[in-house]
């Protein structure tokens, strides 16, 4: 019971503050996700990544050569929902967050270093990663597991929102969905339903076994010590 509580309460401050600026670098951070999972699922395929792009207005592009291309259009929306998932149940089910949140950081800054090609995306990748190493290096457990739990379902939000707002919301746009309907046939629609239904799955058994097992897992952390 404590645990939902805990998850009710962050669900309602993402929510209460999803409108106001507090909530940009996050919202930033899931395109980060976003882009390095179109990024990383290339280069997992035999492709290679020209450049990577983040800009202030939270889209981005990634320009790639090779690769598999039906894997890396489908990595963007749902690579970023597998980050959040993740991250929220390292943090939610282990102890280990601290080594997570510096973990964390390392990757930011080594995809930043490796893809990132403009000033704006360099300068928050590189930012994060280090806010993030300092988190783990000086803030305690409790804290660097609250951040975590916030990046997590952010990413998770995000993602769901996301989806709808570009290819259902607004299919003319020239999104993953729309490329996927051009290259391999279906519809914009269809592959945003598609990718929202296996997000929304994704996300509520993500919840539902965190909650059933995190409490126990952190008692028996506890109990070692």
């Amino acid at each position: 019971m404590k645990h939902t509580g805990y998850l009710l309460c962050i669900l309602a401050l993402v929510f209460m503050l999803w409108g106001f600026p507090v909530m940009y670098p996050l919202k930033l951070l899931v395109v980060f996700f976003h882009e390095s999972s179109h990024a990383l699922a290339t280069v997992l395929t035999g492709g290679r990544v020209e450049e990577m792009v983040v800009n202030s207005k939270a889209g981005g592009h990634v320009l790639s050569q090779g690769g598999n291309r039906f894997v890396s259009l489908n990595a963007g929306y749902l690579g970023s929902l597998i980050w959040g998932v993740v991250i929220y149940t390292f943090a939610a089910s282990t102890r280990m967050d601290r080594p997570v949140m510096a973990f964390l950081g390392v990757v930011i800054a080594l995809i930043t270093l490796f893809y990132v090609r403009n000033l704006f995306a360099i300068l928050f990748g590189l930012t994060t990663a280090t806010a993030m190493i300092l988190c783990a290096r000086y803030l305690n457990e409790k804290i660097n597991d609250f951040i975590l739990r916030i990046v997590g379902l952010t990413s998770m939000i995000y993602v769901l929102l996301d989806i709808f707002d570009d290819t259902i919301s607004r299919s003319h746009l020239r999104s993953d969905a729309r490329m996927l309907a051009e290259e391999f046939g279906g519809g914009t629609i269809l592959w945003g339903c598609l990718w929202i239904m296996i997000s929304a799955v994704i996300v509520a058994s993500c919840l539902r076994w965190n909650l059933e097992t995190g409490s126990e897992a952190k008692r028996a952390d506890t109990t070692r010590d």
